[in-house]
């Protein structure tokens, strides 16, 4: 980018974004892309992401999945790090955990795009933050804050937010927010509690208030949801704090429908359904699922449903217990009749392959030995129709990174690979082997492709293809 287009960067006016809106907070674990849209759908007008430390996104890769429509953070371990899509769009802010300018702009970069706008933790006060440099810790390092802020608001074109908590010292407090807005910051929300501080403490709401009063970019007031019970309880908490806008995280975590304007909550019963039927339309993991469901039930897990949800395995017993079988069954039932191939898109960005992307042909998909038959990895069913056909064999180029194993096959011209480092050198040339076996899409070779369906507990997203179950690893 050039320095006309920074300037002009720099002196854009994104307050608008942050003014008069109720907001989704970042809560670890919560803020994945079904509470996200659930917080949309009840009246939110923003959403945060959980933290994502700027290593895990540039660790990652874009990918475009037609089958759930969505974009895909996936990084090289197969994890998914961060999912969203169109519904959210202009809506979500992601949070990134960082103490460092450069890192943060280069996982900001990879995701302005996608996203709303980009805000950094500076009050997380979890041991993890904390040791690493990030969260509360920046706290103390005003001047890496605000070269930070300046770094990200010179090379991004969307606007930069942070989140802070208190100094036990009101005048302290008032310094560091004074010295976050002459870096350019575009709103900062406070929590108002020191790091020491729990939700048990109250919230320093005066704190929030004089800074409300004396700073000219909008303040986003967080912190009091013991005593926000309905969205009513939102603007009394705006009023008191004079804040421009209100963040809420545990009150929603705990009953999302406190966005409705309605000021009635739904049952949490109602809420637990709505919520599922996003988890399983955007293919949200079991674990994180049931993690959301049990915050929202709370006690209500030791007995009834929730215990059976505190025991569900699956999501498939989590949608039994609250009736959404037609509708778990429905949703896996369109979604294993896509027509693609591979159901996450197989064009990914900054690769050079002899100078040519189109030679490169990636899959994010991975061998799993128990799922096949050990007299048909992938390399001898390649090579058992390599030799019926007459092909010569495949060139393997495998490369050891650290202590882990990427391998490449080369064939006819063509490049063929997964995103992901192996534990050993044999399972990655059959995860490359498997690739060429999914993207030649020759019947007699996908014909001995399948999946043994009685390994439940594989961590995969199944896709069908001509009556048989292909896997790619989340």
């Amino acid at each position: 980018m050039n320095s006309e287009n920074n300037d002009d960067n720099n002196h854009h006016d994104y307050s608008d974004l942050y003014k008069d809106k109720i907001i989704l907070g970042p809560m670890v674990r919560i803020g994945t892309l079904p509470m996200r849209l659930l917080a949309l759908q009840y009246g939110a007008d923003l959403v945060y992401t959980d933290e994502i430390i700027d290593f895990k996104l540039i660790k990652s890769k874009r990918y475009v999945n037609d089958a759930l429509g969505t974009i895909d953070f996936i990084d090289d371990t197969g994890v998914v790090v961060f999912r969203t899509c169109s519904l959210e769009k202009d809506r979500v802010i992601l949070q990134i955990g960082t103490n460092d300018p450069d890192r943060a702009v280069m996982a900001a970069k990879m995701i302005e795009n996608d996203v709303a706008g980009i805000d950094i933790n500076m009050g997380c006060p979890k041991s993890f933050s904390i040791k690493g440099g990030m969260g509360a810790a920046l706290m103390n390092k005003p001047d890496l804050i605000q070269e930070i802020i300046r770094t990200l608001k010179a090379k991004i074109r969307k606007p930069i937010s942070c989140k802070i908590r208190v100094f036990d010292s009101l005048d302290s407090t008032l310094n560091l927010l004074k010295l976050i807005e002459q870096a350019g910051v575009d709103a900062i929300a406070i929590h108002g509690r020191t790091v020491d501080e729990r939700p048990r403490h109250p919230n320093r709401n005066d704190y929030i208030r004089a800074a409300a009063n004396i700073l000219s970019v909008p303040i986003i007031a967080n912190g009091d949801s013991c005593n926000i019970r309905n969205y009513e309880n939102i603007r009394i908490f705006q009023q008191k704090t004079r804040a421009s806008s209100v963040m809420i995280s545990r009150s929603a975590m705990k009953n999302c429908s406190i966005f409705d304007r309605t000021n009635i909550l739904k049952d949490i019963d109602d809420v637990i359904r709505d919520y599922l039927k996003l988890a399983i339309r955007y293919d949200n993991t079991t674990g994180n699922s049931k993690y959301c469901l049990l915050q929202m039930l709370g006690n209500m897990q030791e007995y009834g449903d929730g215990k059976l949800v505190a025991g569900a395995r699956d999501m498939k017993t989590m949608c039994e217990i609250y009736g959404l079988n037609e509708y778990y069954e429905q949703i896996l039932k369109g979604r294993n009749s896509a027509k693609q191939i591979s159901i996450i898109s197989t064009k990914s960005e900054n690769h050079d392959v002899n100078g040519n992307d189109e030679n490169l042909i990636e899959l994010p998909i991975i061998f799993v030995k128990r799922v096949f038959d050990r007299s048909n990895y992938p390399k001898t069913i390649l090579n058992k129709w390599l030799m019926k056909n007459n092909y010569k064999n495949p060139r393997y180029e495998t490369r050891q990174i650290e202590k882990k194993f990427h391998s490449i096959l080369h064939f006819q011209g063509k490049c063929y690979q997964t995103p992901y480092l192996e534990t050993t050198k044999k399972i990655a040339e059959q995860s490359a082997a498997l690739v060429i076996i999914i993207k030649l899409d020759d019947q007699k070779i996908i014909n001995e492709c399948l999946v043994n369906k009685s390994e439940s507990n594989i961590s995969i997203i199944e896709y069908q293809y001509q009556g048989r179950t292909y896997f790619i690893r989340r």
